[in-house]
């Protein structure tokens, strides 16, 4: 489990202008910060990748660089997840994306999550990972990655959130136990609706507009 804001960082800043219902009043500033923390967790997971040493010919002379071995697979949950995907996509520029739409099945006793769509390339022994802001009950995370593993079985696996519960974590670190996780913060609880709290809302409807 690896917290991004348990220590000062310029992550805590972003973090806190996220949760601010007057700045979320800028939308345009709410995808931005999501995407600021995707760049910063995308770069702490860069340090637990592979690389490869190889020449490097500058203007001047050689010298040796070290080069990803391969760039991860980026998978992301529709469509509050794409301003946070796009943070990861910054860094790893050459990586390929998958797509999942998933939502919940709102008015049951219990939650219920739907996968409507998916698309992504081969996964076999290949780095994923998996990005979706909102770490709630952990349900729908699971959901897309069990459906994901019809493109093969990844050698290396990330999820990474914004916020999470720590119902939601436990869920997924036990669905999942081959996974790191990487959050930006973990915060109190879920509330009788599975929300989380204090949380900071609907991440898509801040990002682009609330629906029907």
């Amino acid at each position: 489990m690896h917290v991004v804001c348990a220590e000062p960082s310029i992550a805590n800043h972003f973090l806190a202008e996220l949760r601010d219902k007057e700045v979320q009043k800028d939308s345009l500033r709410f995808r931005r910060n999501l995407q600021r923390l995707g760049e910063i967790i995308a770069y702490r997971i860069s340090a637990h990748l592979s690389y490869t040493e190889q020449t490097i010919q500058t203007p001047l002379a050689e010298t040796r660089g070290k080069l990803l071995h391969d760039f991860p697979i980026l998978a992301t949950v529709l469509r509050a997840g794409l301003p946070f995907h796009q943070g990861f996509l910054n860094y790893f520029d050459q990586s390929p994306s998958a797509f999942v739409a998933a939502y919940r099945i709102e008015g049951t006793a219990q939650v219920q999550v739907q996968v409507d769509y998916l698309s992504a390339p081969s996964l076999d022994e290949r780095v994923l990972i998996l990005a979706d802001p909102m770490l709630a009950t952990g349900k729908s995370l699971v959901q897309t990655y069990r459906a994901m593993l019809r493109f093969g079985t990844p050698r290396q696996v990330h999820i990474a959130a914004v916020i999470a519960s720590p119902e939601g974590l436990a869920y997924v670190a036990r669905e999942i136990p081959e996974a790191s996780l990487w959050v930006a913060a973990i915060d109190e609880r879920l509330n009788e609706h599975a929300y989380i709290v204090p949380g900071l809302g609907d991440a898509g409807d801040l990002s682009y507009g609330s629906k029907l």
